[in-house]
């Protein structure tokens, strides 16, 4: 098992309560209006142009390089969504959350409110087997544990996951769509008539523009390519932070519950934009509310504090974080593979 045994020391708050202090002196956690304003102007740029180029090439096979061009930018936009629940744009709730839901449900088709949730519960508790639902055993499954005694259809996937990882994440879209829906219906979210309209909305129009713009096969083929990658690309962005660090018991102070479950990844400006920031996981889960141009300058307080106390810091480039992951998710299926070979 990748990790899964490691525990961290015993400590109290106050080794969090110093860097916290450190990184406080140093200025990172004041608001970075100048590079939202920035990241906002282009990411919409990308978002209209796409949408222009569309109706421009109108009914061609050419249209699906605007898929995959959208499918870059309705990540980006997820992305952006990401900072402004962290009201890292925002210093308020209410524009937070109209901007959220703008970008969220009425941009890429997805509930702010069940994603803000969940997305909480994922902070307060990374990697938890039981309180994070990023890792609750569903369709891939983290820990050991919960793969024994899945059988059919969900032992097969199980046993292959490292495997599947990868093409599953192109009906990652889609299990947003329907995990939003049924949000919505269970009463999750705080404003359901407002976010089932926008989401009504974001439907409406997509497939309006894809079935009156398009010939049925190619809308068809648009939608799958778009929204496909679209899956990809997200479930990349997120897949390199937590999969295959340890799982802890609930025992661990803040620090350590947020740094040892956490992997960032090395690289330069290419890697920060594409994976909008969470290349500084370990950064961004001490600190929820820090603009993401700083996550980069906090890194080396972050660094030396954790070597100071003791505590453990991974950092990986970018292929090594998804081996480490996929090697993970095949271990976590051995079992079952030995059982089926006997």
């Amino acid at each position: 098992m990748t990790a899964i045994t490691v525990r961290p020391r015993a400590s109290t708050a106050s080794d969090f309560a110093a860097l916290k202090r450190k990184v406080d002196a140093a200025g990172l956690l004041r608001r970075q209006p100048a590079y939202y304003a920035l990241r906002l102007a282009v990411v919409g740029a990308m978002f209209a142009g796409g949408w222009a180029a569309f109706f421009l090439i109108g009914s061609s096979w050419w249209t699906l390089l605007v898929a995959v061009f959208l499918a870059v930018t309705f990540s980006q936009v997820g992305l952006v969504a990401h900072d402004l629940a962290h009201r890292q744009v925002f210093r308020t709730k209410r524009p937070s959350e109209i901007a959220g839901r703008i970008s969220a449900n009425l941009g890429v088709g997805m509930s702010y409110g069940w994603w803000m949730d969940k997305h909480t519960r994922h902070h307060n508790n990374p990697n938890h087997d039981d309180l994070d639902p990023d890792v609750a055993p569903e369709v891939l499954i983290w820990a050991t544990e919960s793969a024994l005694g899945r059988r059919g259809l969900a032992g097969f996937v199980t046993r292959h996951q490292a495997g599947l990882f990868f093409p599953l994440l192109t009906l990652l879209s889609t299990d947003l769509k329907v995990s939003s829906i049924k949000a919505l219906r269970v009463g999750v979210v705080k404003r359901p008539v407002l976010e089932s309209v926008l989401l009504g909305i974001h439907a409406a129009a997509y497939l309006s523009a894809l079935f009156v713009v398009l010939s049925p096969l190619q809308a068809l083929a648009f939608l799958v390519v778009h929204q496909g990658l679209f899956g990809v690309y997200l479930g990349m962005t997120f897949a390199p932070n937590h999969k295959g660090m340890p799982h802890p018991d609930g025992t661990e102070d803040y620090l350590r519950k947020q740094v040892v479950t956490s992997r960032n990844v090395r690289g330069g400006w290419f890697v920060d934009i594409a994976l909008g920031g969470l290349n500084y996981q370990i950064e961004h889960h001490l600190f929820p509310g820090m603009p993401t141009p700083n996550l980069r300058k906090a890194q080396p307080i972050v660094r030396a504090h954790c070597e100071q106390v003791g505590v453990p810091y991974v950092e990986t480039g970018l292929i090594e974080s998804y081996r480490q992951a996929l090697r993970h998710l095949h271990e976590v299926g051995a079992p079952l593979r030995a059982s089926r070979a006997r």
